[in-house]
């Protein structure tokens, strides 16, 4: 860990050499220069301070031995048994690293009562899936689950981590990463691999007006967090030759904190994730009032309706219909964008549509460059107009099946 020491038999003149901080980090206390916790080690004193009075030192780091650490590993995110379908799409894309550099895909499964459910995860192509199941793990609590993954690493040492980005693995992996003093990179949207097994994580930054590309070259293992349908699952195989192995870990140390008193099923809702079609409004909706033709729009093609940030603060749509970086990432058989300018961080959550039809006046609006079908036009003449004819449509086949 770098550091920057004073030597204070230099000191002279001390209130011109505060001055030199422009974070206020420098100070004088009990008549000697300190340096406070407002440092951001920008070594500004360093370069500007009088010769000798500041010395920046940097701590030597042992170099990491990557060769002790193999295998990719995706944590699998599930209720009950019941596994997220982020998981399968986690484990498609732990094969295509994997064989980069000839490593096994594990899987590491906590819960009660699943050591039989494994064979859905052998089915996609996993090596091996270590099953944690004991009554401690009947419901989600942080502490145990921790302790079991913790358990894992330390016996498996797999040289990446994959978890979902789901309301648990959001909870459980930045745990991990602490107790193991590594990174963790969430909501990557491309994910790679070196041959030296450095993970290439690569996710939108600052609103997502760049790509940040990160590294975490000598720690392990390499922590990401992936949303749902970001990638694809894979086919399963035809043969699965993986194995299952039990593990325990001793009960003294799943003592928890949090006592589950009772748990209440939710309600079960078709997510916008799940949806095979789309309608985005946008504030090219002038009024709430012509949301109307939107909702037509989706019912006559049978689709969910979302909307962009503007319209969720307004309030005309829940905050869980909105699609980007800040709402859903989904990836629906047919998407129809209404007014959607096209913005980096709006595109980052839905680029993956199999067919992007875009409604726009500005014929240069981003939104065009990902578009599968440009209409240029007005959205209050261009949607009546597909409404009617998809109407038109629907009615003819009617004739033609009573005939």
């Amino acid at each position: 860990m770098a550091k920057i020491i004073i030597n204070h038999e230099k000191v002279k003149n001390i209130e011109e050499i505060v001055k030199i901080c422009p974070f206020n980090a420098l100070e004088i206390v009990d008549n000697k220069l300190e340096i406070n916790s407002g440092c951001k080690m920008c070594k500004l004193c360093v370069k500007k301070g009088p010769e000798g009075v500041f010395e920046f030192e940097e701590d030597q780091r042992v170099e990491i031995n990557k060769d002790e650490w193999r295998g990719i590993t995706v944590y699998v995110d599930h209720h009950e048994g019941d596994i997220h379908p982020v998981t399968y799409e986690l484990i498609g894309k732990a094969r295509e690293m994997a064989a980069k550099i000839n490593h096994p895909v594990y899987c590491v499964f906590i819960g009660s009562n699943i050591k039989d459910k494994c064979d859905k995860l052998l089915s996609y192509g996993v090596d091996e899936v270590f099953v944690y199941d004991s009554e401690e793990f009947k419901n989600f609590r942080i502490e145990p689950y921790t302790k079991a993954v913790e358990n894992f690493i330390n016996n498996i040492k797999p040289t990446i981590m994959l978890v979902g980005g789901t309301t648990l693995g959001r909870s459980l992996a930045p745990r991990l990463a602490a107790r193991f003093k590594t990174g963790l990179t969430a909501d990557c949207t491309i994910l790679d691999i070196q041959e030296n097994t450095d993970l290439d994580q690569i996710r939108p930054a600052f609103g997502g007006n760049i790509m940040a590309h990160i590294h975490t070259p000598n720690n392990r293992p390499q922590f990401a967090t992936v949303r749902y349908k970001i990638f694809s699952a894979p086919q399963e195989v035809e043969d699965p030759k993986g194995k299952v192995t039990l593990c325990n870990v001793d009960k003294k140390e799943l003592i928890s904190n949090i006592n589950v008193l009772s748990t209440k099923p939710k309600t079960r809702e078709v997510g916008l994730e799940d949806a095979e079609v789309i309608i985005v409004a946008s504030r090219a909706i002038k009024k709430q009032e012509d949301m109307d033709m939107i909702y037509k729009l989706a019912d006559v093609l049978d689709a969910q309706v979302a909307g962009t940030r503007p319209l969720i603060e307004s309030g005309w749509i829940d905050a869980k219909k909105q699609i980007g970086l800040s709402g859903r990432t989904v990836k629906p058989k047919l998407i129809i964008t209404c007014g959607v300018s096209g913005a980096v961080q709006f595109v980052a959550g839905m680029q993956g549509s199999d067919y992007i039809v875009a409604i726009n006046q500005d014929e240069k609006a981003p939104i065009f460059d990902v578009a599968h079908v440009s209409l240029v036009g007005d959205v209050y003449e261009i949607v009546p107009k597909i409404i009617e004819k998809i109407e038109q449509n629907q009615l003819e086949m009617a004739f033609t099946v009573e005939e």
